[in-house]
């Protein structure tokens, strides 16, 4: 059974309708050199070529086979690129990126002990950051200074990169301007009411990007070309199906204490992640693609409903 991150009514209202941040290590990588847009092109799912300098990108590096192997924000500025991924992933991503990216054409740094990332949640990001005297990008997908503005359906609202000094100066102007500062399992719960799936988490070592959501995400590309693993995700997308699907799950009560789905007697997924607000709770699920959303399932003997993704954010009462 996953870990549950637990909230309060009040914590988890704020979450949604007003404005908080976390301020973590995470691993991050600079790509730079007169090769550096064609190597990542050939590498990583998203197309990171065709929106120039100052955008902001999110796909994956897979296996041969189309397996997920790491997750990424890909950042470009007009130098090069910052890549972006979870702390855990940081050997994994730096052996694969060294193989991968020959010196000569696309230099790689790796700066995770230098930088920081924070993560802006809510839905005042806007007003906040202009509170602090930081640029909101005018669009989805688009950096401006260290502030990047990811997909829209990403579960935060900007992603701050910069280094530690930097970084902390930031978040006391952030705390300044109204944000609250919190912890990970803030983050963790935004991620799961956003639907966004994590390595080690929704992805196993036999995922492809369109079980978990990547073609709504804008994180794979079918015309970009070719690159790792695209031989296999350009065969699902064209001439097939995958046989399982990222889908949300919510409860009434307790947190179940088994991560098995069950419909009638037949297993049919498993719960990867899930968060608790009181008395009732969410999850994030991989379940045969053919158990609708709005389908009553049974996750260790607790009955819940499985929902689309995200999860509706709730009306604000008046």
């Amino acid at each position: 059974m996953p870990e549950v991150a637990r909230l309060s009514d009040s914590r988890f209202h704020h979450l949604r309708h007003d404005s908080s941040f976390v301020l973590l290590e995470s691993a991050q990588f600079r790509v730079e050199g007169s090769g550096a847009v064609d190597c990542l092109q050939g590498l990583i799912t998203c197309d990171v070529a065709a929106p120039g300098p100052g955008s902001a990108m999110y796909g994956a590096v897979l296996t041969s086979k189309g397996m997920i192997v790491v997750d990424s924000h890909v950042l470009r500025d007009d130098i090069g690129f910052t890549l972006l991924t979870s702390l855990d992933l940081r050997q994994v991503a730096l052996d694969l990126f060294r193989k991968q990216l020959p010196p000569r054409l696309a230099r790689l740094t790796d700066r995770s002990e230098s930088s920081r990332t924070i993560w802006l949640l809510g839905q005042r990001a806007q007003e906040v950051l202009g509170a602090a005297g930081l640029a909101w990008p005018s669009e989805h997908g688009r950096v401006v200074g260290p502030v990047a503005r990811p997909h829209a359906l990403a579960p935060w609202s900007a992603v701050i990169v910069g280094a530690v000094d930097e970084s902390d100066a930031i978040a006391e102007a952030l705390e300044s301007a109204g944000s609250r500062r919190t912890g990970p399992d803030d983050l963790e719960a935004a991620r799961i009411l956003g639907g966004w799936p994590a390595v080690g988490r929704e992805i196993d070592p036999k995922t492809l990007p369109q079980e978990v959501r990547y073609e709504e995400l804008g994180g794979v590309s079918y015309t970009k070309g070719c690159y790792v693993g695209q031989e296999t995700v350009a065969r699902v997308h064209f001439r097939g199906h995958v046989n399982r699907l990222l889908r949300g799950v919510a409860w009434e009560g307790a947190p179940p204490e088994q991560d098995e789905i069950a419909q009638g007697n037949k297993a049919v997924g498993r719960m990867s992640s899930a968060m608790q607000v009181e008395d009732r709770g969410y999850g994030l699920a991989m379940l045969r693609r053919e158990v609708e959303p709005g389908t009553v399932v049974s996750i260790g003997g607790i009955a819940a409903t499985v929902e689309r993704l995200p999860f509706p954010v709730p009306a604000v009462a008046a």
